[in-house]
């Protein structure tokens, strides 16, 4: 029963102590709390400095400043939109819906004085796939698509999320694409008219006449001509008329060169005064190569005759002292012969 008691009266003393400390801290806030806190972005250098005042917005009357280089809504300025379609081909969540119509000419210009050439029938952008990557935006060549700081677009339904920036009317995107039909087929009366024309007279419409190929001047080599009529041949891909006096008047004045052709074809009938006097070259005979003896195999019979014969009988020389013998069991023994003795040249003072 004491063990009890002690742990009731322990529970309720702590309860009280936590009690208190809760407290006097907020009494310690609701004194600080007279005065509520400036709305400050975080990148002000005061921003972590606030430690007192209330921390609590009354939105949507107050809201915090965004930084300018945040994702949030895209918008378009279609006055400057050319309908290039690149931003809706980059779009990783195909969240971009553009209807091109083209003009048969230049319907206006953008800010930068880029041509528009191009209706935007459609242009809407789903928020609700967007995932603010920024690609869209960063490829766009007249900076007409950005990202604005509008952070807060929530709705009800989701296809509210979807934004139409296209200012065009059912009427005017009909009259476009009247206008556009009408071109193309002026266009193809055209030129179905210009081919029959054609057909009809070629001659009459081949007014332009195709321009001669350039070919570079070529200087003709005199030195190695010989006749006229080669130098002719050579200068007359050239127009200049002095080029062609120098290569016909220095192919008068040097004389012919037989050529190697004409030498080996015969003698002309100028060198056959000469001919006689000149002494003929002599012309050495080839060597005859002989041909290799060839050597037959032995056949079994010779091989086994071989066998049976005994081996030839060596002759060892021998000394003048011993004998001649016979037999080839004899081994010749080698003669050893004295070396000779070299006296030293006696001194005068040796005995």
């Amino acid at each position: 029963m004491k063990t009890q008691e002690l742990t009731y009266w322990k529970s309720i003393s702590h309860g009280s102590r936590t009690l208190w400390t809760g407290l006097k801290l907020a009494f310690k806030h609701l004194i600080d709390a007279k005065e509520s806190r400036t709305p400050m972005g975080v990148e002000d250098k005061d921003y972590f400095k606030q430690d007192t005042g209330i921390v609590t917005l009354q939105y949507p009357y107050e809201s915090l400043p965004v930084p300018d280089n945040g994702r949030y809504r895209l918008h378009n300025e279609i006055d400057d939109c050319i309908v290039c379609d690149k931003c809706a081909k980059i779009c990783p969540v195909d969240c971009i819906e553009i209807d091109p119509i083209r003009a048969p000419e230049e319907i206006g210009r953008t800010s930068d004085d880029t041509p528009k050439r191009i209706h935007a029938a459609k242009f809407d952008i789903d928020m609700a796939k967007c995932c603010f990557c920024g690609l869209c935006t960063t490829v766009c060549p007249t900076e007409c698509l950005t990202m604005t700081k509008a952070y807060d677009f929530s709705e009800y339904d989701v296809k509210d999320h979807t934004y139409a920036f296209a200012e065009m009317t059912p009427l005017e995107i009909l009259e476009a694409k009247q206008k556009l039909e009408i071109a193309e087929k002026e266009k193809e009366e055209a030129k179905a008219k210009k081919e029959a024309e054609s057909t009809a007279n070629p001659g009459a419409t081949s007014e332009v006449k195709a321009k001669p190929a350039f070919r570079p001047k070529v200087k003709p080599k005199l030195g190695k001509t010989t006749d006229e009529r080669s130098v002719k041949t050579q200068t007359s891909d050239s127009d200049d008329p002095k080029v062609k006096a120098l290569a016909l008047m220095k192919a008068k004045a040097k004389p012919a060169v037989p050529k190697k052709s004409e030498e080996t074809s015969g003698p002309r009938p100028e060198a056959s005064k000469t001919s006689s006097a000149r002494p003929k070259p002599v012309i050495k005979a080839k060597p005859v190569i002989k041909a290799k003896p060839v050597i037959k195999p032995q056949t079994d019979d010779k091989a086994e005759d071989e066998k049976k014969a005994p081996p030839p009988r060596s002759v060892a020389p021998q000394s003048p002292n011993e004998e001649p013998t016979s037999g080839a069991s004899k081994k010749a023994r080698p003669v050893f012969r004295p070396r000779p003795v070299i006296r030293k040249p006696k001194k005068d003072g040796d005995s």
